[in-house]
């Protein structure tokens, strides 16, 4: 290692759809049993009426402000796509904007946010930047008022093919997997959001038995565990999933203790995410469609309790497994099937550690590479790379069940969805 057509939610679930009514209550004042002029009482209850309206006016206008997002798209380029866009959606109202081109980048297959500032970032999934075996990082200036994305400067990325892209906690370094080129680097932000050079490359070694996406190592993915410096890289190609300590003053990458767990021989770990309090970690492998549950302590997966199949037990078709997201309320996991074109919903036990497969949703399109959820839970967006379709569900909190909202819009091969709160 050397540091350098559109389907309605079913399979198993109601058709109809659910909207919930929203109701204000109004707070009544008290009777007093002290005797008042009617003078007074009348000027008390035109001031406690006065500022019962400006506190209700300010309490939905920050509720309007805080579920209003700029939602960005990442995707593969070509006949029907050239960049970044971006689509305006309402919560509380469930309205959604035509998409617009963001930024017209090369294959921004993944993007990720900087954690404090206005700032947005992007891999440039290539072979070759600027004359080198190399795919590319690309920095962007969120615009005020319209989300728009102005280019600050691009950079090497420390290998072929990027895939996936984190900003630590303190914004001050960036994280990039490199599918192709078998390696993970660090690159240091700026403090006007650019991206400087990367300080730390590091290599992976080995492979696996799956005799033709396991000859070499293919990181797929980099997860910061929140609260720490511990950087998580599922390698699909070594079933591994590699542990760093980024050190933060330098950006330099060293191995964890242990350095790495394994997942099950030929399951490809794709993606990963964490349960609330980092006391489980979900990682889903793309050759097998399972999730396997690793206890952890500090964060550290320790000791692998499942593995759990994502798909019904009667489908026989072809199948990879794509995305994973763990849901605010700690009790579902969700992750994506391109092949079965489906969401699988799965109820998580954590006094059990268990996952239990509860359903699926048809993802409305072929090709789920992707999905998310808003920051509150309430909605899912799933990305249907080969249909060019984005099909918006909302979320049961109680019982996992997606329920199609009739809100759905076209992108050209759509990879990456991220939310972003308008300011």
């Amino acid at each position: 290692m050397v540091c350098r057509e559109r389907k309605t939610a079913g399979f198993g679930f109601p058709k109809n759809r659910t909207v919930e009514d929203c109701r204000c209550r109004i707070l009544s004042v008290p009777r007093w049993n002290q005797r008042l002029s009617t003078l007074g009482l009348k000027a008390l209850l035109g001031l406690a009426s006065l500022l019962g309206v400006l506190v209700s006016l300010l309490g939905w206008q920050q509720a309007a402000l805080a579920e209003k997002y700029w939602v960005y798209i990442g995707t593969y380029t070509g006949k029907t796509s050239r960049g970044i866009y971006k689509v305006d959606f309402d919560l509380p109202g469930m309205k959604i904007g035509q998409p617009e081109l963001a930024a017209e980048v090369r294959n921004p297959s993944f993007l990720a946010l900087h954690p404090s500032r206005e700032f947005l970032y992007a891999v440039g999934e290539l072979q070759e930047f600027e004359g080198k075996r190399v795919g590319a990082v690309s920095a962007f200036a969120i615009e005020p008022g319209t989300g728009r994305l102005q280019l600050l400067n691009q950079q090497p990325s420390g290998g072929t093919g990027p895939c996936h892209l984190t900003v630590d906690a303190s914004g001050r370094w960036l994280v990039v997997a490199n599918y192709g080129g078998g390696t993970v680097a660090v690159l240091e932000i700026a403090p006007d959001g650019q991206l400087k050079p990367p300080v730390c490359v590091v290599a992976h070694e080995g492979q696996s038995v799956h005799p033709t996406r396991q000859r070499q190592p293919h990181p797929h993915q980099v997860r910061i565990a929140p609260g720490t410096n511990l950087v998580l890289v599922p390698d699909l190609g070594t079933d591994r999933v590699v542990l760093y300590r980024l050190d933060r003053d330098s950006g330099k990458l060293s191995p964890n203790d242990p350095p790495f767990v394994t997942v099950p021989p030929g399951s490809g770990p794709r993606h990963l995410a964490y349960s609330q309090g980092n006391r489980f970690l979900f990682v889903l492998n793309e050759l097998t469609a399972t999730v396997s549950v690793f206890r952890c302590r500090e964060a550290v997966p320790m000791e692998l309790v499942q593995t759990v199949s994502a798909l019904p037990a009667d489908f026989a078709g072809e199948n990879t497994a794509a995305e994973i997201v763990v849901h605010p309320s700690n009790r579902w996991v969700f992750s994506s099937n391109r092949g079965h074109d489906s969401i699988a919903i799965f109820r998580f036990h954590e006094a059990e550690a268990k996952l239990e497969l509860v359903g699926h949703a048809p993802s409305g399109g072929r090709t789920p590479r992707n999905f998310n959820l808003d920051p509150s839970g309430r909605v899912l967006f799933s990305a249907n790379q080969n249909t060019d379709n984005v099909v918006i569900y909302s979320v049961d909190a109680q019982t996992g069940r997606l329920t199609d909202t009739g809100l759905s819009f076209q992108v050209g091969a759509p990879v990456c969805i991220i939310f972003k709160q308008v300011p």
